[in-house]
């Protein structure tokens, strides 16, 4: 198998204002945490990961907590390959906002449930004291009240550092770029997106091979799998045998063809 250099996956975060989605990526990508607050518009943040025969390229685009830009929102929705959804845990506003951003990804991706998806519950530190929002809630939403996804639900901090690179990991996980299992797996296992030169080459070999059996086929005077072969051998060998029955008892019952689908050649 011929594998590509290097994957490339687009990882959108959508949420509220306020529910620190900018501060968890700052906390991934760079350790720092600050509890300034700034409004995002659109941020791009970019990385490599050397996966050993393959280098991940993610990119993690930042959106704004409003919907002021309701183009760029469908534009980003448009072109993930992995969503991270986040609420506070100190918020319920937040995580009906995210049940709101889960119905415009729905609408707008006919694949919903093949894209992974990771509900991040942030501001973990302050739950204690200050909790809306619990995990049990959001779990019972995720895992009864939707279609079957791929989703996991953590809750996380940025400003303490909890489970940030377990969001990250998990969502690699869910799109089979990094593996579920023990350490020993390969990790370019399972990987979902390919790129161009990948697809061409995998594509040049269906076609080789399709090529080749067309010409064995011909080789044996079996033209199409619709027509009848001269010889009765070869029609043995090509096609099931219940069909062959079928076509030479086209013109019995409908109860005596079902018969003959259960029947062998002789």
């Amino acid at each position: 198998m011929i594998m590509s250099d290097f994957e490339r996956t687009r990882v959108v975060l959508l949420g509220d204002a306020g529910v620190g989605k900018t501060c968890i990526i700052k906390r991934f990508l760079t350790k720092t945490y600050s509890d300034k607050y700034r409004a995002t518009v659109e941020d791009l943040y970019n990385r490599e990961y050397d996966l050993g025969p393959v280098t991940l390229k993610v990119d993690i685009l930042d959106t704004a907590g409003d919907i002021q830009f309701p183009a760029m929102r469908r534009l980003s929705i448009a072109t993930a390959h992995a969503f991270l959804l986040v609420y506070a845990t100190t918020s319920a506003q937040s995580f009906t906002y995210i049940k709101q951003c889960f119905e415009e990804i729905r609408e707008q991706r006919a694949d919903f449930q093949d894209i992974p998806i990771v509900i991040a519950g942030n501001k973990l530190d302050l739950a204690n004291s200050h909790r809306e929002v619990s995990k049990e809630d959001v779990s019972e939403w995720v895992y009864c009240e939707l279609p079957r996804l791929k989703v996991k639900v953590l809750e996380c901090s940025a400003k303490d550092d909890t489970n940030i690179t377990d969001l990250f990991k998990t969502m690699l996980s869910l799109s089979r770029i990094l593996p579920t299992g023990t350490n020993d797996q390969q990790p370019t296992t399972g990987l979902k997106r390919r790129s161009s030169a990948y697809v061409s080459a995998t594509s040049k070999g269906k076609r080789d091979m399709s090529a080749a059996s067309s010409s064995s086929e011909n080789k044996h005077g079996n033209t199409s799998f619709l027509h009848t072969s001269n010889s009765s051998t070869d029609s043995a060998k090509s096609k099931p045998r219940s069909r062959s029955l079928i076509r030479r008892s086209s013109r019995k019952t409908k109860q005596q063809i079902q018969n003959a689908e259960d029947c062998s050649v002789q």
